[in-house]
């Protein structure tokens, strides 16, 4: 029997994780969700640091917020802040726009009968607020130029809880005080003054950001019960077919106001990772959210998978159409 050699694992556990589309997200969360619907009562049994990991979801996220403000770049070249403003703006319109119909139909609850069965307008605005921000900058240093990967300094703003607070306020569907709404933005507001004033800590916790989504996943997951994620399962597919419809149309016409081709827009179309959290949170900040939040996890969560799976591929078809010279520049190395 041979052994293994030094530079390969003996075994393949993370190079198997992501061969499923949003594996570093998905998998860690159905872990978690498995031990929540087999054992309800793990923390309490458990306690001490374990018990902590599965009811802790939100400590994690605070540092991940930081670590991602870090990576904000406050000093952006005149095109970067042209392509990545209109982005962030196309999709933040989109989504309040989304969410003040959403509200009005449907309320602060989900739906409770029919097709849409679970339906709520946290799980729509949460999906549609937040960008796959790792998925676009690999898109974009394959297939975009050097201000398409720069514009991201300034979309990643929209990353995490305070605009999904602001756009629900704005669609009349909840009332958060102003400590909550601070304390949504500040770990993020710290993270961007402590990587802008030192690039080296810039590094230092930008390094961090993909390394927690696993755990926070695995936390969020400890709060679900399966039969609620089999139930989205359908509905979630659909959500994430419509929130990369939409963005697609909303950001291409976007990236070509400010000269683009629409590549950068197509790349920004998907729901990022950490939107998964993003109801939970709410929920916590407004309780008249809770009823929503179990199923809108489960959807949004759907809505990563669904997009990080399609948005490549499109984004791949729509530059070989408008714009074949990239394909063969980047085939050329």
């Amino acid at each position: 029997m041979s052994e293994a050699s030094p530079s390969e694992p003996f075994l393949p556990i993370k190079a198997t994780i992501e061969r499923v589309p949003g594996g570093m997200l998905l998998v860690p969360l159905l872990a978690g969700a498995l031990i929540h619907t087999l054992a309800p009562g793990a923390d309490g049994i458990l306690g001490s640091f374990s018990g902590a990991l599965l009811t802790g979801a939100f400590p994690i996220l605070a540092v991940s917020y930081v670590c991602l403000g870090a990576t904000i770049r406050l000093r952006a070249a005149p095109a970067v802040v042209r392509k990545g403003g209109a982005l962030f703006l196309a999709r933040l319109g989109t989504s309040v726009a989304i969410g003040l119909v959403a509200g009005q139909v449907l309320g602060a609850g989900p739906v409770d009968g029919g097709v849409l069965q679970g339906l709520s307008v946290l799980a729509i605005v949460a999906a549609m607020n937040n960008c796959n921000g790792g998925l676009y900058m690999a898109l974009m240093g394959q297939l975009g130029r050097d201000e398409d990967a720069g514009a991201y300094s300034l979309m990643s703003i929209e990353s995490g809880l305070f605009l999904t607070m602001v756009t629900l306020g704005i669609a009349g569907v909840a009332a958060f005080p102003l400590p909550t709404l601070i304390g949504a933005i500040l770990p993020i507001t710290v993270g961007v003054v402590l990587g802008n004033l030192d690039s080296d800590l810039r590094a230092f916790l930008g390094r961090a950001v993909p390394m927690l989504i696993p755990f926070f996943a695995f936390a969020l997951g400890a709060r679900l019960d399966l039969l609620d994620v089999w139930r989205a399962g359908t509905l979630g597919v659909l959500l994430g077919v419509a929130v990369l419809l939409v963005n697609s149309v909303v950001l291409v016409l976007a990236d070509r106001l400010v000269r683009g081709d629409g590549t950068a827009g197509l790349a920004a179309a998907a729901t990022a990772g950490n939107a998964a959290a993003t109801p939970s949170a709410v929920a916590a900040a407004d309780p008249a959210f809770a009823s929503a939040a179990p199923t809108a996890t489960a959807l949004v969560g759907a809505s990563v998978i669904v997009t990080a799976m399609l948005v490549p591929m499109i984004t791949t078809w729509w530059v070989r159409r408008v714009a074949p010279v990239r394909i063969v520049e980047t085939d050329d190395g």
